[in-house]
């Protein structure tokens, strides 16, 4: 009787939070008709928008990672009042509002911005182009990246870099062959939350570059002209994207975690 109650302690409050998480969106899906989705899905403006937050979300994703464990590395390896202030300046994202965020990088990337003039003069824009998604993207989602990496190297025993260290191995010979390899599902799990970060802002894109539209910022625009009617459509559509390759994603990573042997 014991157990049973205290299983309960633990599913009861589990199933009201997985319910409050998938019944809004199935209730959204379920009152999609195949006719409604295969009229928006036939919108190539809708299409497109998809295909871009695709795109620009992967390729935040590999901008963060490049950018992102480098400085992971550096937070999971040193300590002092230094690294706690870089740390609470990589989690700053996470407080700020989106729209907030876009109005910022607005200041720096747009047509005035420091950033913005300098870059403008090798044909570089950031209001409204892809490239003004990407930096929208990469503000916001960030900080996932820092941190599942920065966890992935924590997890490395440094007995191992010492040893290899007393056999001649260079500190860069040991990063790339130690500690990249043994952080390696730190870092994806980085990556995949990057990546689903990115593909569903919409705050600071709109007010960066909300031209070419993203598909949150095409169903909002959508909601705006026509309702919840094709706007849910489109929202479905996404959420399928999403899903799908959300769950290669996943899939990868579960299959790097079995090839190491966990």
């Amino acid at each position: 009787m014991f157990d049973r109650l205290t299983w309960a302690c633990f599913w009861i409050p589990a199933g009201l939070l997985l319910t409050f998480i998938l019944l809004p969106l199935l209730r959204m899906t379920a009152a999609q008709s195949w006719q409604s989705l295969s009229q928006v899905s036939g919108m190539a403006d809708v299409r497109a928008a998809i295909w871009l937050s695709v795109g620009c979300a992967t390729l935040t994703a590999v901008v963060a990672a490049l950018l992102g464990t480098p400085l992971a590395y550096l937070l999971a390896r040193k300590d002092g009042w230094l690294i706690r202030a870089i740390e609470a300046v990589v989690d700053l994202p996470l407080a700020v509002p989106h729209t907030v965020a876009g109005v910022a990088l607005l200041f720096t990337f747009g047509r005035t911005g420091v950033a913005g003039i300098l870059l403008s003069h090798v044909g570089l824009r950031f209001w409204g182009t892809t490239a003004g998604i990407v930096v929208a993207m990469l503000f916001v989602s960030v900080p996932f990246m820092v941190n599942s990496a920065r966890l992935g190297f924590a997890a490395v025993d440094l007995h191992l870099e010492e040893v290899a260290r007393t056999l001649g191995a260079s500190r860069m010979e040991v990063f790339f062959r130690i500690d990249l390899p043994l952080a390696w599902r730190g870092i994806l799990t980085g990556v995949i939350l990057t990546y689903a970060r990115s593909i569903s802002e919409i705050g600071s894109v709109m007010v960066l570059a909300y031209y070419p539209m993203t598909a949150p910022v095409k169903i909002y625009d959508l909601y705006l002209q026509t309702g919840l009617r094709e706007s849910s459509a489109a929202a479905v559509l996404l959420l399928i994207v999403t899903l799908s390759t959300f769950l290669v994603f996943r899939a990868i990573a579960g299959s790097s975690r079995r090839s190491d042997g966990h």
